[in-house]
């Protein structure tokens, strides 16, 4: 089927563009500039779901913005003996528009929570943060509905850029640190593998296009085997965001940032960018077909478990919540890829839903992390005991999204790693599934005790009091209600996607039928 034409995209991607540009000009009227940015999250997320039926029936949606290189001149780059012109240009198909609904649905909340989050504490520099914020959103719904490797790179850029004033928003020196690996980890690693990746890929294929289906990719059948792999390891670490060890310590780093943008970090837009990039590379440029023949899927499944296993173990002696959440990010990132590289129908389809699903429990657990602070002003999982109580919202939520992410039901993390267990039996992968296994009990092992002791743990004591007397500490319960409702929301979406997963299911089934 023909791509159609579509200025929608167009428009989506306008969206939160136009929308930084208000908050800015609006800033000295705090009101004014939420109402700009939910009329932008509300906007973007009204185009993106506008899409959804043509898309569910089949179709390819195309938008060429221009054209930076006429095609009279790509024949003289290229060693293929035909070349197309490189592009900025959008697309909107199956795997584009998981990342794409799952991001625009989260800023709608988002935008509630962090009003409630940055007021609550009376934070510096509100009127940055939320450009900043929609910025991100652009780049990261470029990446989406990016229809071509050039266009990927120039949005994962703009991700990056754009989300290093978010990380050191506190401007101490913590804040600058963070800041600072955040951008040399992320920027250094695209241009130093993936830049030159992207011009050996056109240089052999003549075309910077992603391909039309999962299966072929674009690489000549020719192309010299070697130099193929080194391309595809180029792609798998340069794209950093990912999570992928050991290119993974920008993210705990990150957590000096506000907790709303811990959570648009792990959640939303910067994570999600780095393993939808990297999955729509292993797709739609080296293709199923190129990697079953270079034997590159099941070896890159067992290198991400490293990454799976390790952060998980490191997760567990974490007493900070941030940074224990931080590891899990890590850990759980790379169950999509690992799904993706087990190359079975079932597998690709539990890798590619748990974009979904570990987005909507993830941002669940950094909503709940960032009210405890707020509500107690409690960093540390140590000193938490007996919040649940006073706090039951916060907790529960927190407790539904904590089964997301070990995989229970009814939660839908049990419905990713169902898939992904069956299509590890499919590949006749003992060892992935021992992974798999294994990581549940680790999961299980560094989020139970959260959750026990904030409901049964008893409280500290206050002045010398005793133990058995309320959390003092937490002076109104639970955090404003604009923090509340929107972790409230998050986590009965959770529980949602683990009793009807078959509108995100659609989408996955279609990227590998």
């Amino acid at each position: 089927m023909e791509p159609t034409s579509d200025i929608r995209l167009f428009l989506a991607l306008l969206a939160p563009l136009i929308g930084a540009g208000f908050v800015m000009l609006t800033g000295r009227r705090p009101n004014v500039r939420e109402a700009v940015s939910l009329v932008s999250a509300l906007t973007l997320a009204g185009l993106v779901f506008s899409l959804v039926p043509a898309v569910m029936a089949g179709q390819k949606l195309h938008y060429t913005l221009f054209e930076l290189i006429p095609v009279e001149y790509t024949q003289a780059l290229t060693l293929a003996p035909t070349a197309t012109a490189l592009t900025f240009a959008l697309r909107a198909d199956a795997l584009s528009m998981i990342f794409a609904v799952v991001a625009s649905s989260l800023w709608v909340l988002t935008v509630f929570y962090s009003a409630g989050y940055m007021r609550g504490l009376n934070e510096h520099a509100q009127t940055r943060f939320s450009a900043c914020f929609a910025l991100a959103l652009f780049g990261a719904i470029g990446c989406a509905f990016a229809d071509n490797l050039l266009t990927l790179y120039l949005f994962y850029e703009v991700v990056s850029i754009s989300t290093y004033p978010l990380v050191a928003h506190h401007q101490d020196e913590e804040g600058y640190e963070g800041g600072k690996k955040y951008l040399v980890y992320l920027t250094t690693t695209a241009k130093a593998l993936v830049l030159p990746a992207m011009v050996m890929i056109f240089v052999l294929s003549g075309t910077l296009d992603f391909a039309g289906n999962a299966s072929s990719g674009i690489l000549p059948p020719a192309a010299h085997r070697g130099v193929v792999t080194v391309l595809y390891i180029c792609c798998l670490i340069g794209f950093a965001k990912n999570g992928v060890m050991p290119f993974h310590h920008w993210l705990p780093g990150a957590m000096v940032a506000p907790t709303p943008v811990s959570a648009l970090l792990h959640a939303v837009a910067v994570v999600k960018v780095g393993v939808f990039s990297t999955v729509r590379v292993m797709l739609y440029v080296f293709g199923v077909d190129t990697m079953h023949a270079l034997n590159l899927g099941i070896p890159t499944a067992y290198f991400v478990s490293i990454t799976i296993l390790v952060a998980s173990v490191i997760a567990l002696s974490k007493d900070n919540l941030k940074l224990r959440l931080a590891y899990s990010t890590v850990s759980q990132l790379s169950y999509i890829i690992l799904g993706v590289a087990l190359l079975t129908p079932t597998g690709v389809e539990g890798g590619l839903v748990h974009i979904a699903n570990h987005a909507f429990a993830k941002i669940t657990l950094f909503f709940c992390a960032g009210a405890i602070y707020v509500a107690s002003h409690k960093k540390n999982i140590s000193e938490m005991s007996g919040l649940g109580r006073v706090m039951p919202f916060t907790f529960g939520a927190f407790a539904l999204a904590s089964l997301g992410m070990i995989g229970a039901p009814p939660v839908g993390g049990f419905i990713s790693k169902l898939y992904l267990l069956v299509g590890a039996m499919d590949a006749g992968t003992m060892g992935i599934m021992v992974v798999l296994i294994a990581s549940t009990v680790l999961n299980t092992a560094y989020f139970a005790p959260v959750v026990y002791h904030a409901f049964f743990g008893k409280a500290p004591p206050e002045n010398g009091g005793g133990h058995g007397q309320a959390v003092a500490h937490v002076k109104h319960g639970e955090a404003p209600l604009a923090m509340v409702i929107p972790l409230c929301v998050t986590a009965a979406a959770s529980v949602a996607l683990g009793f009807y997963p078959d509108f995100f299911m659609q989408f996955a089934h279609a990227v590998l039928p």
